[in-house]
This record gives C-alpha cells, structure tokens and sequence, in this order.
C-alpha cells in the first residue's frame, strides 16, 4: 500500500503541474515583447515540453528515483542543487517544532488528566484554544512581541551556531508547533483519562498497588499508543505547514522556495518538492503505524481477526 500510494501521489503531482495554466517557457524569455512562436518551440524541444505526457512522466520519475529532479527553468540551476542549500534549515525547524510539540503536549495533557479539577479545565481550554489559532497569525503575533518589543529572539533569518540557533528558530518553531500542541495534548489528556477509568486500573488500585506503579505500568503504558499515533500525525502534518513559517520569518528554506516557485510557474522545482513532501508524510505514517501496533498487539489481533 505503500508502494502504491507513491505511485499515485507521483502521478497526481506531476500530472497537477502539467495541467496548471500558463507556459513555462516563457520565463526563459526576457524583456516585455511577446517571444516568438520559433524560441518557443526550442525552449519546448530543450526542456522535453514538446514530449507527450507518458513520457515526459516517465522520464521525470526514474530520474526522481535516481535522485535527479531535473534543472529548475525560474532559477536556471539544479534542483538538486536549490534543495541541498536549503533543506538544512527545514529540518531544523521541523525537528525543533517536533520536540515541543512532544514535550509540551504529552506533558500538559498526562497531567491535565492525572490532576483533574480547575487545572484539567484549563488545560483543555488552553489546548482548544491554540488548536484555534492559524499559524500565521500566532506567527505574526510572537514576531512582533517577542522579536520586535521585547527583542528576546531574532524576528528572521536562522543564525550560526548553537545560540544563533535557538534565537533563530525558536519562534517560527512555536509558531509551527503551537496548533498541534493543542491538538496532541486533547488526545493524550483523553487517552490517559480513558485508562484511568479502565478496570484492570481500579482493580490494581483495589488491592493496594502504590499509584505511581499503577500509572507507570497500567495507564501511561496503554495509553501510549494512541499518544505515539497522533504525535507522529502531528509531526507528518509539519512538513505542510512549513511554508507559511518559513515565510513569514524569512527563512531560506525548502517551504519558502516552494512558495517562490510556484508564483515563477517553476513546475521542476514545484514537482521535487511536492513529491518529497508527500513521500516523507506518507513514510512517516507508515512507520507510525508499525511502531503503534508494537506498543498496542490488540491493534494487530483486531486487523488480523
């Protein structure tokens, strides 16, 4: 299913950018007179335009498979090349939205549930309310008091070095993490909740087994599964969401070229990185699913029964 979900992402990508409107080839040709029908045509024949379908899409693929995405027509260089220099800084961000979005909302949500009362109202409000808030506009918001007033964190740009680094990417990396924080602590507060109130947890508790091994052993262990579940949706669902940060703090990464080469028609360029975008998602879940059903086997006993 893997296998098969690539190939039609692949076919979907590259078929999408063939169908947009306009022609490439004219962002080849300079000036403001009208290109000649001639240049055109070579332009067409140089770039394999002229090709039909099938072919250019086959030509494309086995040479993505190779690790050859082509040369970008908008900045007359590799593909290959404009990703190296910035997929560096995606990752960055990414992995440092990632680890505040495991940290903050695994914990706020298990002791949302372990503590109940006004702190689990709280919580819960607090988490629906960043589920609420776009990206954008909690980007702009932690730009302008945190980067600008305050002066605490670089508005833009990514730095060098370790402390360049987290004056940098902090506040894009919030900004990425903020809705999903919210939504992982909803589900670990409702997962964690649900096996608080399990049987085998107040059978335990009836015969006088200290709480903590009873939450370490019993609840927190069951529980981690669907936890584990959507964090690695959460962390799939940052690769989209990347190019709204990237933009609006002004980081040269693989989202913010994705944005740039879509307004240059740059279809190469737009192509490797949609398809990258969907083969990582797609893979990220896969191996969610596998270590989901190693932390649950109910999970494989219900699918195999």
């Amino acid at each position: 299913m893997l296998v098969i979900t690539l190939a039609v992402a692949s076919v979907a990508v590259y078929g999408s950018m063939a169908l947009a409107p306009g022609d490439p080839a004219t962002l080849l040709v300079g000036g403001g007179k009208k290109p000649s029908p001639e240049l055109i045509a070579s332009i067409h024949h140089e770039y394999h335009l002229d090709d039909p379908f099938p072919v250019r899409y086959w030509q494309w693929l086995t040479g993505a498979l190779h690790g050859d995405f082509g040369r970008s027509m908008a900045y007359r260089d590799s593909v290959n090349h404009l990703l190296d220099a910035r997929i560096a800084n995606t990752l960055m961000l990414v992995g440092y939205a990632a680890a505040i979005i495991l940290l903050i909302g695994i914990c706020l949500g298990t002791a949302a549930a372990l503590k109940g009362g006004r702190f689990e109202t709280f919580a819960t409000a607090a988490s629906a309310g960043a589920m609420a808030v776009p990206t954008f506009v909690i980007g702009a918001l932690l730009a302008y008091f945190f980067g600008v007033q305050l002066g605490w964190f670089a508005p833009s740009g990514t730095g060098s070095g370790v402390s360049g680094f987290f004056r940098h990417l902090t506040l894009p990396a919030v900004a990425l993490a903020f809705s999903w924080v919210g939504y992982v602590a909803q589900i670990t507060r409702t997962s964690v909740r649900g096996e608080l109130r399990s049987e085998h947890v107040e059978t335990a508790d009836s015969r006088g087994i200290p709480r903590p091994g009873i939450i370490r052993r019993h609840v927190l262990r069951n529980a981690s599964g669907p936890i584990f579940a959507v964090s690695g949706v959460a962390v799939a669902g940052l690769i989209a969401t990347t190019s709204v940060v990237e933009k609006a703090f002004g980081i040269n990464g693989v989202g913010a070229l994705l944005v740039d080469a879509a307004a240059k028609q740059d279809l190469a360029t737009v192509q490797a990185i949609s398809l990258i975008t969907v083969a990582a998602f797609v893979v990220l879940n896969t191996l969610v699913d596998l270590v989901t059903a190693l932390l649950d086997p109910r999970i494989l006993k219900g699918r195999t029964s």
